[in-house]
């Protein structure tokens, strides 16, 4: 009784990361995409595809570099193991080319199949100017224009600051990952960085459009428009104008580097924040560390047309791959929040509640939670809880 009230505890917190009512649980990650023009779209109108084959899906699967092509393993592994009803098409991309037909594979198979699961590509800073990052390429070529992060604290994780609950809104597609540089004279590099107006109030009008879905009280929009008045000024306008349509939330604004102290501080004044891609990064990295690191945090990037699902951080994880002592957590959930995606509830929250469960209950936990427990053996204690669950499951 005890065990199975743990469960339900657990289950309460992660449960927003379902994308769909379950109980009385409020949706989270059901992603309503809204125009500028505030012609609500939600996310499932557009994609999923529909199930080919007999129910099946397919999904386009990108391993990535470093600690990816074990952990999408894995998920592979857990899938198989479960019985869940989705194919993988593998496109390899390999980060040490210069040429970018493998990411152009890629994106084609994420158009084919409207949803991917992908670790993170490698982006060399020693290759040349001319090659762009592969994460980024996906990104714009898909305007996947929404990273969605929810940063929450776990059960069974010891951290220093407990019940944080924030998630972070980050526009995906301009701001400095445009990728436009030049050497104007030599020795003087000017890299360009790009604000518009429609990309502004499109993102704007998400994270609030997500706030009221979710019972949400306050959006903070992060920015530096107290040095770039213009770029970040502008972001920081389109925020306001979008907030005087949702009277219902409060809406204020902090400088980027006070927000990181703020987050390391006093984390709990947060609760929605929006904010341009570079910020978004350096957040969602900050807030990761809060609840426990980059191994416990799934994340999703939408559009209007695509999603691809990948951990929230996207490290690479050079320096533990192939050593098997990688958590497999944060890949695990996005992969849940996958399924959620694609209405595969049921295998969802086996998965999901197999995950907390290993984590809070059985405490088998990897290195970087100060475990002792190897990958291979935390997957295999998720697929025992599954088997013991009485599922239609395949031999361990």
């Amino acid at each position: 009784m005890a065990a199975h009230s743990a469960v339900l505890s657990v289950s309460r917190i992660i449960n927003p990361f379902l994308g769909r009512h379950l109980g009385n649980t409020v949706k989270v990650f059901g992603t309503t995409l809204t125009s500028h023009r505030n012609k609500t779209r939600h996310v499932s109108d557009n994609i999923p595809p529909p199930a080919k084959y007999g129910g099946r899906h397919t999904v386009t699967l990108i391993p990535g570099d470093g600690i990816g092509p074990e952990l999408l393993s894995h998920v592979r592994e857990v899938f198989r193991f479960s019985c869940v009803p989705v194919d993988f098409e593998v496109v390899h991309v390999n980060s040490a080319l210069e040429a970018e037909d493998d990411i152009n594979n890629a994106i084609t198979a994420i158009r084919r199949n409207g949803v991917a699961l992908k670790g993170n590509i490698e982006t060399k800073h020693t290759m040349p100017p001319s090659v762009k990052s592969r994460n980024n390429l996906l990104r714009t070529s898909l305007d996947l224009y929404a990273n969605v992060m929810h940063c929450q604290s776990l059960p069974g994780v010891q951290t220093r600051h407990k019940n944080i609950d924030i998630m972070i809104i980050r526009e995906n597609t301009e701001g400095e990952y445009s990728s436009l540089e030049h050497e104007s004279v030599s020795g003087v590099v000017e890299s360009l960085k790009i604000i518009t107006r429609n990309n502004s109030l499109r993102i704007a009008e998400y994270a609030f459009q997500l706030a009221r879905e979710k019972g949400r009280r306050r959006v903070t929009a992060v920015h530096k428009a107290n040095i770039m008045k213009l770029g970040d000024g502008l972001f920081l306008q389109c925020c306001r104008e979008v907030a005087s349509g949702y009277p219902d939330i409060t809406f204020d604004s902090m400088i980027v580097d006070n927000t990181t102290m703020q987050l390391v501080s006093k984390p709990h004044q947060f609760d929605v924040m929006v904010m341009p891609n570079l910020y978004g990064n350096v957040v969602s990295n900050v807030c990761a560390g809060l609840v426990g690191g980059p191994g416990l945090v799934p994340g999703a990037n939408y559009g209007r047309d695509y999603a691809v699902f990948e951990t929230a951080t996207r490290n690479t994880g050079k320096s533990v791959a192939g050593k098997n002592i990688a958590n497999p957590t944060a890949m695990l959930l996005a992969s849940c929040m996958m399924l959620d995606h694609l209405k595969l509830y049921d295998y969802a929250n086996l998965i999901r509640n197999a995950v907390l469960t290993t984590m809070n209950e059985t405490r088998l936990h990897t290195a970087d939670l100060g475990g002792q427990g190897t990958t291979s053996e935390v997957v295999q204690s998720i697929m025992r809880i599954i088997q013991s669950k009485g599922q239609l499951t395949a031999e361990i």
